[in-house]
């Protein structure tokens, strides 16, 4: 059981999830030379057990076995028990979890539970939860310890085979087939069929349950044609009615666990919500839908804002599933209460909008989704739709207030820095697109939050909490960063941060690409030797970092005309071709850098000053939603030299538009302009 008088080794760490566990009996170590070197002196294997803080198994396992003082005496006698934060340390989670499906040929998830043999760090053994006692057709977890400490005692000829046989297998990983050839547009037609034949038409989204949002395919789809639109539309407008969404605060949660989006895996991620936020707001003002801005953008946003943005500036990184002791507890209702809560008319459309006039839909008690449109209910209640709209809002607000006397689920509230550039952009995409200046303030805090506490002398750093950057920054973090600083530059220009997002992409190359076959390595030149450096292409909870720092690469050599970009971003598109080709609707980050490296949007640079500059930003945004629209203003100093050619007109602003590599020459009136922009 937990004792708050006794500490183990974690009590020094500042992880939310590792601080959950400084109190248990099991003797702890975080991941690190002192438990490796513990390890190999007393020749104990490594039970190595990664998790998160919002993660509601983690906290199970946690609560019956590492609580558990028998237990706790079982592992601290034959193991050396190392604690990890697959969110702090995700290069030991990728690795690890590659590892537990290559032996369990199934996928993976957390708590991760994995055996080290401790002279060469290669597991013997994976798993994920185990159960204190056998259920679930499983064994318990003390049995399975005692087996493992045994194979460990009597087996070291077969785990040095074994070990160099595994290791030899992640390294063919890395031996993937490189195309010749970046690739082309009949891959990319392959990845929207490859879509089309996995996708829900009811529904939305691919696959079945468990359901999960895939951001990377949804914004392949975003610029498709006709039918990859209507796919985009249908998933937008499922996740919107169902529960995966939080009708009360906004926000979105992980996954759904049901093939309708109408039950969530209640925890809500950082980086899920950075790009729906950008899709939704994509999707308002694509097709002009006020319910797409004001019911699911607008409400994100606003939640993103008032509950996961710290003082200083950074985005939190998730909220716990449970409260109470429960999975979802803060968000589900009892009908009673609902009742008592509302008016009569209030409950009368509410009910029949969010479903309390079903049967009970989560243990018992009802989570709410859209179950009837706004139609339907005035058409029910015989009111018009103005005064349902009116009562739905009223009614929320009254929920939302009662909901916030609960007890809150857990906020980890570390800030990481590839899940605050995902953040950072979506936010900065509302702003623009919906017209919200308090949208693009935060994103503006939150950037300059990273530059000025997290890029420490030269280097990037990962995790920020409790005044403390810790960790060497990944491959997600400077590609999503690079990304985001290219975004936020649209919004508002300055020149120290293009030279910031420069010397980004410079540290991009030089620590982490793989200069003889292409691509980008997941952890830098300089990092740990650990047994694998993996080089991740596919899209995974959050978008390849291949994906998205090939195209940040591809824009900011249109941008400042330096061709040590492109030719980077050329290299990985080509390294990447056969895994594209394999599986082609599993690459939806790296067919978005593909479709972009084959047809550059349309590149936009105004010079001017003012209120005309403003105007002519205005106007090439209308004109050509899928540009890349930079106005800098005519006193800007310290420019590239490919900018500065660029100068403002005598008496007004210039417009430089250029498509790939073929220029117009430079318009010096809006007329001028829009028949550049209207001659595609």
């Amino acid at each position: 059981m937990l004792d708050p008088q006794r500490s183990n080794r974690l009590a020094g760490e500042t992880s939310p999830y590792l601080l959950q566990h400084a109190h248990n009996p099991v003797d702890w170590y975080p991941w690190g030379p002192e438990a490796l070197e513990e390890a190999r002196r007393s020749d104990r294997p490594i039970l190595l057990s990664i998790g998160y803080s919002a993660c509601h198994w983690c906290h199970v396992m946690a609560h019956e076995s590492f609580e558990d003082e028998a237990t706790a005496e079982v592992m601290n006698r034959l193991f050396v028990n190392v604690k990890v934060d697959r969110e702090e340390r995700p290069d030991l989670d990728r690795i690890y979890q590659t590892v537990h499906q290559m032996l369990s040929r199934r996928g993976g998830g957390w708590p991760l539970t994995v055996c080290l043999n401790p002279h060469d760090l290669v597991p013997f053994f994976t798993g994920t939860y185990f159960p204190k006692e056998p259920r679930y057709d499983m064994p318990a977890f003390v049995s399975v310890l005692h087996q493992l400490a045994a194979f460990y005692a009597e087996h070291r000829g077969d785990l040095a085979r074994n070990g160099q046989v595994l290791r030899e297998a992640l390294e063919a990983m890395g031996r993937e087939d490189r195309g010749t050839m970046p690739p082309d547009a009949e891959l990319l037609a392959r990845a929207k069929q490859a879509l089309r034949t996995n996708f829900d038409p009811v529904h939305g989204g691919f696959g079945g349950a468990p359901k999960f949002p895939h951001t990377g395919d949804l914004e392949f789809l975003l610029c498709s044609d006709g039918e990859g639109f209507e796919m985009l539309r249908t998933t937008l407008d499922g996740m919107a009615r169902g529960g995966i969404y939080d009708h009360l605060g906004g926000g979105f949660a992980r996954y759904s666990v049901d093939e309708r989006w109408e039950i969530p895996h209640f925890e809500k991620m950082l980086y899920d919500n950075g790009p729906l936020l950008e899709l939704y707001a994509r999707m308002a003002a694509h097709t002009g839908d006020p319910a797409y801005a004001a019911a699911v953008a607008i409400g994100t946003a606003e939640w993103v804002i008032r509950e996961m943005q710290s003082p200083e500036g950074g985005y939190y990184a998730a909220l716990d599933a449970d409260s109470e002791g429960g999975e979802g507890r803060f968000y589900v209702w009892d009908r009673r209460e609902v009742q008592a809560l509302l008016t009569a008319d209030e409950y009368a459309v509410f009910s029949r909008r969010y479903g309390l006039d079903e049967p009970p839909n989560f243990e018992s008690r009802w989570h709410l989704r859209i179950v009837r449109s706004l139609e339907a209910v005035a058409a029910d209640s015989g009111k018009t739709g103005d005064e349902v709209a009116g009562l739905l809002e009223s009614a929320r607000a009254c929920l939302r207030q009662a909901r916030g006397l609960r007890v809150r689920p857990a906020r980890d509230d570390k800030v990481i820095a590839a899940w605050n550039g995902l953040m950072i952009r979506g936010m900065t995409v509302a702003g623009r697109l919906l017209g919200r200046e308090d949208f693009k303030d935060s994103a503006d805090r939150a950037f300059g939050f990273l530059r000025r506490t997290m890029d420490v002398d030269g280097r990037l750093m990962s995790v920020y909490k409790d005044g403390r950057a810790r960790f060497d920054a990944y491959l997600d973090d400077h590609a999503f960063l690079l990304d985001a600083t290219l975004e936020l530059l649209q919004t508002r220009w300055c020149t120290d941060d293009l030279a910031w997002a420069a010397d980004l992409a410079d540290r991009l190359l030089e620590r982490f690409e793989d200069a003889e076959h292409g691509g980008f390595f997941f952890t830098s030149a300089d990092h740990e030797a650990l047994i694998q450096r993996p080089k991740p292409w596919m899209d995974e909870s959050m978008p390849s970092g291949n994906g998205v720092a090939i195209r940040a690469l591809i824009r900011l050599a249109g941008l400042i005309g330096d061709l040590r970009y492109a030719d980077a971003a050329e290299r990985g598109l080509r390294a990447a071709r056969g895994a594209m080709a394999r599986y082609p609707n599993a690459h939806g980050a790296l067919m978005n850098a593909a479709r972009e490296w084959l047809t550059p949007p349309p590149l936009i640079i105004l010079r001017g000053e003012g209120e005309a500059l403003e105007q002519w930003r205005a106007r090439a945004r209308e004109a050509a939603p899928e540009a890349l629209v930079y106005a800098i203003p005519a006193d800007a100093a310290g420019l590239p030299p490919a900018l500065a050619a660029r100068v403002p007109g005598p008496r007004g602003p210039l417009a430089y538009v250029c498509r790939g590599r073929v220029c117009a020459a430079p318009a010096d009136s809006l007329a001028t302009l829009n028949e550049i922009l209207s001659a595609r």
